[in-house]
C-alpha cells in the first residue's frame, strides 16, 4: 500500500469518528425525544402500552411501521452505546485518556453546545487542564484518532506507520 493510500485509509477512519461525534448531540437528543414520545404513539395506535403491543407483534411477524421504528430506535440506542464504551475505554485506559475524554466532551458530547472554542478552553481550564488554541486543535485531533483506533481497530497502517517511526529507512 502507498504512503497516500495508507494517508487516506487512516483520514477515513479520523473522519469517520470525526462524522460521528458532529452527530452524537443531534442522535442522543433525537433517541431521548423518540423515547418519550414513544409511548403516547402506541397507546394512540394500539390503545395500549408499547410493551404489550411490541410483545404481540414480534409474536405474529407482522412488520408495522412502529415496530421498523423501534427497532431503528433501539439500533441507534446500541450506537450510542458502542461510541459510549470506546469513549470511556479511551479514558480509563489511555496515558491522556481523562484530557481528551474532557475536551471530546466539551467539544461533541456534552448536552450544552458551547458557543465557541475559548468556551470550551475556558471549561478545560476550570477543570484544570488550561492549555492554548493551538494546543488544544492539536489534541482534539490526538484524541479522535485515539477513538478512532478504539472503535476502528488498531490497523496495519497505524503498525507501519509506528515502524516506520522506530526504524527509519
Amino acid at each position: 500500500m502507498s504512503a497516500h493510500n495508507q494517508k487516506s485509509a487512516f483520514s477515513s477512519y479520523y473522519h469517520d469518528t470525526w462524522t460521528l461525534l458532529k452527530n452524537y448531540r443531534s442522535v442522543s437528543w433525537s433517541i431521548e425525544v423518540s423515547d418519550y414520545n414513544l409511548p403516547a404513539e402506541f397507546r394512540t395506535e394500539y390503545g395500549c402500552a408499547s410493551e404489550a403491543v411490541l410483545d404481540g407483534l414480534e409474536a405474529s411477524n407482522s412488520n408495522t411501521h412502529l415496530e421498523s421504528y423501534v427497532h431503528s430506535l433501539e439500533r441507534s440506542k446500541r450506537m450510542l452505546q458502542l461510541i459510549n464504551s470506546a469513549i470511556d475505554l479511551m479514558r480509563k485506559k489511555h496515558e491522556k485518556g481523562e484530557l481528551y475524554y474532557w475536551i471530546l466532551y466539551y467539544t461533541y458530547l456534552a448536552p450544552h453546545h458551547y458557543a465557541n472554542n475559548y468556551e470550551i478552553l475556558h471549561f478545560l481550564e476550570l477543570k484544570g487542564m488550561p492549555m492554548s488554541m493551538r494546543n488544544y486543535y492539536l489534541r482534539r485531533e490526538e484524541a479522535i484518532n485515539v477513538l478512532s483506533s478504539v472503535l476502528w481497530g488498531y490497523t496495519s497502517t497505524d503498525c507501519e506507520e509506528l515502524i516506520n517511526r522506530l526504524l527509519p529507512e
